[in-house]
């Protein structure tokens, strides 16, 4: 069973809304989420920053949905705003989607533009979940093939070697 642990060091100072250190502990599912945009179902880019934050995490949501996590799975986020001064609003809407305590570890970028235009925010995401019952029964239905063609192939090796 894999645990996560939350970690904000002592002699770090507090951080505002996510923690400095996750830790986490296998056999877990580590999903992946690329870059999510503030783009609607018709991959049209939304609104003022605000508007944008909110459905970048919308579409952050769905992703993590697809593999059946939340947001508490998160334990990474990488975001990139092309202003600074849009962090305040960005804390404002990341906090409406997180629970108080234990907040993924998170880096923040100010960069000059994003590879779709018009796009204020671009946020990436590592989840873990417990390893999941199907990937167990996949990995036993995997062994037992694996042991299957082996015991298969055993006779012929002893074939050969019995010709040497």
């Amino acid at each position: 069973m894999s645990q996560t642990r939350f970690i904000n060091p002592p002699a770090l100072r507090r951080p505002p809304g996510y923690t400095h250190v996750v830790e986490v502990t296998a056999p877990a599912r580590i999903v992946y989420i690329a870059g999510q945009l503030g783009v609607d179902g018709d991959d049209k880019v939304v609104g003022d920053f605000r508007r944008q934050a909110v459905q970048t995490f919308e579409n952050l949501k769905t992703a993590l949905a697809a593999v059946g996590a939340q947001f508490r799975h998160v334990v990474k986020f990488n975001n990139y705003l092309v202003d600074r001064a849009h962090l305040p609003t960005f804390r404002e809407v990341r906090d409406g989607y997180l629970a108080e305590n234990d907040r993924p570890a998170s880096t923040t970028i100010a960069i000059s533009g994003l590879a779709r235009e018009g796009a204020l925010i671009e946020i990436e995401a590592v989840a873990v979940l417990p390893a999941a019952a199907r990937a167990k029964a996949a990995s036993k239905s995997a062994a037992k093939a694996a042991g299957k063609a082996r015991s298969a192939r055993s006779p012929r090796r002893r074939a050969r070697a019995k010709r040497r």
